[in-house]
């Protein structure tokens, strides 16, 4: 039974997928890649700022860093995401886009990952100066 099913093996390039070599959607790839890292992001501020709360004497300074997550990250990170959204459904699989959608992919990670750290030590500090 298993070998009457073909193997199908990962594409080489991202711009097919691996679902029976369909063109790839870049809209809905960019817009999974921001939801994905959006969790994370979030997942991380609140731990950093549990972590920060617990170390200082009652600042309200940890409390503004969850209010920078909503003001200024989340509409960040939906700019990026509009802008795969409007491409037509031809333009969605044009595998030209491949670069631009790595280079993205890779600012929406780097940020998630990077901005919860930078922003508690910027808090930090800030809150050592006051």
């Amino acid at each position: 039974m298993a070998g009457a099913l073909p193997k199908v093996g990962r594409p080489k390039s991202g711009a097919i997928s691996a679902e029976g070599g369909k063109p790839r959607d870049w809209r809905r790839g960019m817009s999974d890649n921001v939801a994905y890292a959006l969790w994370v992001y979030t997942g991380l501020q609140i731990f950093m700022t549990v972590a920060v709360l617990k170390g200082t004497g009652g600042s309200i300074l940890p409390y503004l860093a969850l209010t920078l997550l909503v003001v200024a990250v989340l509409p960040g990170f939906r700019a990026l995401e509009k802008q795969w959204e409007r491409l037509s459904d031809g333009e969605a699989s044009n595998p030209v886009l491949e670069p631009a959608y790595r280079r993205d992919r890779r600012l929406i990670w780097g940020l998630a990952l990077g901005l919860p750290f930078m922003l508690t030590l910027l808090l930090k500090a800030l809150d050592a100066l006051l």
